[in-house]
């Protein structure tokens, strides 16, 4: 079969300080800056650095209102240097930083898993019906008074939902699944219908691309039978770096673009955010825009076991691969094939073994090499990130184990537990120069020194052999 070019999911149109997003508005690019919020000389120059590398949106972490303060600073500033790329601030557990955010902020970013309910404790909890009822108006009340905020400032709102962070409420009723991604989604939505805001992007994620693309399909779904249709963002967060990175990014997002589903996109990298950017570019641009990227349309083959892709085009090693992720992700996904080849003559056979290797690890189908889940890293990251993986890399590769695990490094406990709970081992930042190991959703140890962790975790794993 051939491809051809997927039409566009039609949606309400969202609003970020005059950038239109969904409907017939372009797929934006966007990223998220690594800087401590309150150092806001390196916020400002990183921000002119993503803005000239072709990000459209920037996002930066508000943990507290002193981080708010500090983003009215740096759009202040980025103003004064005539840069008026819209700034998304990022808010956890805090309702009322949020409040304040949206005065600040062009976008405000809350996590419906933890805008009123506490941080996730892992416990069983149970309620009757009555109680979760008055849980939802408890939820209703305190996000009216944002919504209220919001449109008296004409911000844009963003809803976020991740896989790691599901309350316990939700948990409660819904386990940790797609249905109860969906439904903690749904729960704001209704509320947004109902005051009649429509300002709202959305976004639904997991570490996992399959998973991340289930969601997201049912979300769809769900919203539709309720007369709904928000802007979707898409990512795989927790990708992680290099090639790997890349190719897990692009296999989700690819997935979901070739349903015709996305209007913001992010390629979640463990690198600077600028190197995210000329990827999710390529991305969108292939999908979406053929005359400028595709050479040839790529072939594929499909029988009940396995699948054939064929393309000559385009003769760079990193482009073919993104693209030929890009394609596939989306039959990987929906067929689980037991084997797949891919084609190109401009390319050894063991070069394209190996992508085909990793695209069906990528996508969850086998496990032939260490799994490395990371965060891309912002202003809440408790340790240099980028040093740290390459420094477990290197100690891991050293390594003669049975079965290749799958290892997450992850920079704080915000999403931390939650995002890595498939994972064999957990390395967690737990506070400044401090990291707690993690044994699937186990905590093992506490607070270790970060300057000896890898140590422990080496002898963690090999603990279990």
């Amino acid at each position: 079969m051939r491809f051809s070019i997927p039409t566009r999911r039609k949606t309400c149109t969202a609003t970020v300080a005059g950038l239109n997003i969904g409907s017939d508005y372009p797929v934006r690019v966007q990223t998220m800056a690594n800087t401590d919020t309150n150092d806001i000389n390196s916020s400002v120059e990183q921000a002119l650095s993503c803005q000239r590398a072709g990000a459209e949106l920037l996002r930066f972490t508000t943990q507290g209102q002193k981080e708010v303060e500090s983003l009215r600073r740096i759009k202040t500033q980025l103003h004064e240097q005539g840069c008026l790329i819209p700034l998304v601030a990022d808010v956890h557990f805090q309702a009322s930083v949020a409040d304040t955010a949206a005065v600040v902020a062009d976008k405000v970013r809350i996590n419906p898993g933890n805008y009123i309910d506490p941080a996730r404790r892992w416990k069983q909890l149970e309620y009757t019906e009555q109680e979760y009822a008055q849980e939802l108006n408890r939820l209703e009340e305190r996000f009216t008074e944002l919504i209220r905020i919001l449109k008296e400032n004409h911000t844009c709102l963003r809803l976020g939902v991740n896989h790691g962070s599901l309350s316990d409420r939700i948990m409660s009723r819904y386990g940790d699944t797609k249905e109860g991604m969906a439904e903690s989604m749904m729960e704001f939505l209704r509320v947004c219908k109902k005051l009649d805001f429509k300002n709202v992007v959305l976004s639904i994620k997991a570490s996992a691309g399959k998973i991340m693309v289930q969601t997201v399909r049912l979300l769809i779904e769900e919203m539709q039978k309720e007369d709904m249709s928000f802007p979707l963002h898409l990512g795989v967060t927790e990708a992680g770096e290099g090639e790997d990175g890349r190719l897990k990014s692009a296999v989700g997002i690819g997935a979901l673009l070739q349903d015709g589903i996305g209007d913001t996109i992010r390629v979640s990298l463990s690198e600077k955010p600028e190197n995210e950017i000329p990827v999710a570019k390529e991305l969108r641009d292939y999908i979406y825009d053929p005359q400028s990227s595709r050479y040839v349309f790529p072939q594929i083959f499909i029988d009940s076991d396995s699948i054939i892709y064929q393309s000559d085009e385009p003769t760079d090693w990193s482009t073919f691969s993104l693209h030929a992720a890009a394609d596939l992700g989306k039959y990987l996904f929906d067929n689980s094939p037991k084997a797949l080849t891919i084609k190109n003559h401009h390319f050894t056979e063991q070069q394209l073994q190996n992508l085909s290797n990793d695209l069906m690890q990528a996508t969850g189908l086998i496990r032939y090499k260490t799994e490395f889940v990371s965060c891309p890293g912002c202003g809440r990251t408790l340790y240099d990130l980028e040093s740290t993986i390459q420094e477990v890399r290197q100690a891991i590769d050293k390594l003669t184990l049975p079965h290749p695990p799958k290892i997450a490094i992850m920079g704080c406990i915000v999403n931390g537990p939650g995002e890595m709970a498939d994972a064999d081992y957990g390395y967690v930042g737990a506070a400044r120069g401090k990291v707690s190991l993690y044994k699937g959703k186990q905590i093992i140890e506490q607070n270790i020194p970060q300057a000896e962790a890898v140590e422990h975790l080496v002898k963690l794993i090999l603990s279990d052999l």
